[in-house]
């Protein structure tokens, strides 16, 4: 089944919050599984928080910060989605391995020039990882969209000149999901406040369904 890597150059990118919503998302269509590989242990913690999932809704957390391709191996036959979510450097050991492992990896941009130029990098480890694992899939999606900025309306055009494709989907800038983590949820499950962020995540779940 599918397992689907979330990867960074720079911190701040939204990265953890998107892996989490991600991998809630899934799961409520398919049994879902996500790795922290994160030595920050965000997922870890939000899953903490989140305690006692008595209606089955909140996807389940591992650690996976060793030996990545074994901890996939050893769910990808229980799970039919597995996420993970990767360091802030495309450079670190575990990114390398959750390369190899992965039949998409997912790099979240903030529509900023240091986050365009960190993202140039990631498509140089991205060759490196398709000289091993070939079928790999890439796909780029704008976070934390504020759309109204010159510099957002901008960026589409740029990351354009970055060889890997990009999502229609854009995720914009909500404190609904910052309230969401904080209260050991997705935003699909944090009620009408965050009713326009879950409809993001939702067609954008979509989206990387039919890209697979």
């Amino acid at each position: 089944m599918p397992t689907i890597a979330l990867v960074g150059n720079k911190g701040g990118a939204g990265k953890t919050t998107l892996s989490i919503n991600l991998a809630c998302g899934l799961n409520r269509r398919r049994p879902t599984i996500l790795l922290d590989a994160d030595p920050q242990r965000s997922s870890l913690q939000w899953r903490d928080i989140a305690g006692d999932d008595m209606d089955g809704k909140l996807v389940d957390v591992l650690e996976a910060q060793d030996d990545i391709h074994t901890v996939v191996a050893q769910n990808r036959d229980h799970f039919d989605f597995v996420v993970i979510d990767c360091p802030p450097a495309v450079g670190s050991e575990q990114t390398r391995q959750a390369l190899l492992c992965s039949d998409m990896v997912i790099i979240p941009v903030l529509p900023s020039p240091l986050d365009l130029w960190a993202s140039v990098r990631v498509e140089g480890e991205l060759d490196y990882a398709r000289s091993e694992n070939p079928a790999l899939r890439a796909l780029m999606v704008v976070n934390q969209l504020e759309p109204r900025t010159r510099l957002s309306q901008l960026m589409r055009d740029a990351l354009a000149e970055i060889d890997v494709p990009v999502a229609n989907t854009e995720i914009r800038r909500r404190v609904a999901y910052r309230n969401a983590i904080l209260q050991g949820c997705s935003v699909l499950d944090a009620g009408a406040s965050a009713r326009q962020a879950a409809s993001e995540i939702e067609q954008f779940i979509d989206e990387v369904v039919n890209r697979l």
